[in-house]
């Protein structure tokens, strides 16, 4: 056997050549069945063969097939004027255009045996698709005039779909002009408000509503209303507009989500915290129940804490979040923040620890400090504000042995601050803050407010972040 080469038993090729042979009549049996339309027959011969706006019923013919490269190419790149002379009166745009290409495919005959083998996926689209998710508006119109069926769906999807989901709001006002379906569903049980997932979506989704959409349409596989799906993505003026045509706070998913539950869950970059926070707000000002466990008992708090959004933590627990209420896995909100902080460093998650431990919060076992400066760190801010919960610490070796020497080089000032109290007791000043944090524990936030001191004691009671503990 030649190098690089790799030698087929005689049996394999004697297989393959049959595979090869049976895909070739397939495919010649399939185009046998189709009306196969070129642009020449699309201007002389499809003249007769107009069907009007109606989608194909039951018994009736298959739809026309489109494979010429002249009619694609005038569809993809929104040519008007090539569009008009394919389509004129007469001519019925309502076709599939069925674009190939290979993929390789394992075959088995139902026993251990098989072979990969080359077979051709296929995207059914319509002229009705193409020019509706690339916003032509021209050319879709004229294809409208000529009677295109406006919800006819070969993929799976209608075009209103297709022009919701690439947020082209002059088209999807077109099609619903010319009578389409605002609540249609796709293979996938999605109806279009269910993928108006962008900003850019917002005026479809104005659209859609002002068109009779369902706001409590519920999608197949999730179980999820368009007000699910704006929380989930982030979308706050979604979410307000759902709101004001009366869409549910307390609906449940199939995961036990409640839209609020479900935009507090969504892991969220740096980026789009502030996007989460402004839909939450919505949510909880409408609202929206803030004990709402899911399937796990995880509250919004619980996910939040999970995320690390500070400000939406901040809101929850000033709307009555209940901040020690355990999951089933015994997690309270705390032990969900620690668990994230060495990846979300950027999110401070040091601002959610001090507001939690602030309403009240367990506090982290005292043994258990040297692993949590392990995982923690990097962020010398939690720690700070974790260690500022104590009245005295137990500081060992493994403390030391728990900071890796490049962070201590990075933050070396806090922690020799932090390993000098080995073998001393904390200052006085922090010994009284905390008499009167453990005096006030659960009217704390309520209470130092309305006391006569002035705001830097007041923040210091409220474990402002100083960069040294003492």
């Amino acid at each position: 056997m030649s190098h690089g080469r790799f030698a087929f038993s005689p049996a394999a090729l004697r297989s393959l050549e049959q595979e090869r042979d049976l895909l070739e009549r397939q495919k010649h049996q399939r185009r046998a069945t189709e009306i196969v339309l070129t642009g020449y027959l699309l201007r002389k011969e499809a003249l007769g063969r107009s069907a009007r706006s109606a989608p194909p019923t039951a018994g009736a013919p298959p739809p026309l097939v489109c494979r010429d490269l002249v009619v694609q190419n005038a569809l993809f790149t929104g040519d008007v004027g090539a569009v008009k002379e394919l389509f004129p009166k007469g001519v019925s745009p309502t076709l599939v255009i069925q674009p190939e290409g290979g993929a390789m495919r394992w075959v088995s005959d139902g026993k251990v045996r098989g072979l990969w083998s080359l077979t051709y996926e296929q995207e059914l689209t319509t002229p009705l698709h193409i020019t509706a998710g690339r916003g032509f508006t021209d050319c879709l119109r004229h294809l409208l005039l000529r009677g295109a069926s406006v919800d006819f769906a070969p993929g799976g999807t209608t075009a209103l779909h297709e022009a919701c989901e690439e947020c082209q709001a002059d088209c999807v006002k077109l099609l619903l002009q010319y009578g389409a379906n605002a609540n249609a569903t796709s293979e996938d049980g999605l109806m279009p408000l269910h993928v108006c997932t962008e900003l850019e979506s917002l005026e479809c989704a104005k659209l859609l509503l002002q068109f009779g959409a369902a706001i409590s349409g519920r999608s197949l596989e999730e179980n999820d209303t368009p007000l699910h799906v704006a929380a989930r993505n982030g979308l706050p003026e979604h979410v307000a507009l759902y709101l004001r045509y009366g869409g549910g706070l307390e609906h449940q998913n199939d995961e036990g989500l409640t839209p609020l539950n479900a935009a507090c869950s969504q892991p969220q970059e740096s980026s789009t915290l502030g996007r989460y926070a402004s839909v939450c707000r919505h949510l909880v000002e409408a609202g929206a129940n803030v004990h709402a466990g899911d399937a796990d008992r995880q509250t919004p708090l619980h996910m939040a804490c999970k995320n690390a959004n500070a400000e939406v933590v901040d809101l929850l627990l000033q709307n009555g979040a209940s901040v020690n209420q355990m999951d089933y896995g015994g997690d309270a909100p705390m032990h969900n923040v620690l668990k994230m902080v060495s990846y979300k460093t950027e999110h401070q998650p040091e601002r959610i620890v001090r507001a939690l431990l602030n309403y009240g919060s367990i506090r982290v076992w005292p043994g258990a400090l040297p692993k949590v400066l392990k995982y923690c760190c990097m962020s010398p801010q939690t720690i700070e504000v974790l260690l500022n919960a104590y009245d005295r610490l137990r500081v060992t070796d493994k403390w030391v042995e728990a900071v890796a020497p490049e962070i201590f080089q990075k933050h070396r000032e806090f922690y020799e601050s932090v390993f000098a109290l080995a073998g001393g007791p904390r200052s006085l000043q922090h010994l009284a803050r905390h008499q009167l944090r453990t005096y006030l524990e659960g009217r704390l936030v309520k209470a130092v407010p309305k006391l006569g001191l002035p705001t830097f004691l007041k923040d210091y009671l409220m474990l402002e972040f100083r960069g040294y503990v003492h």
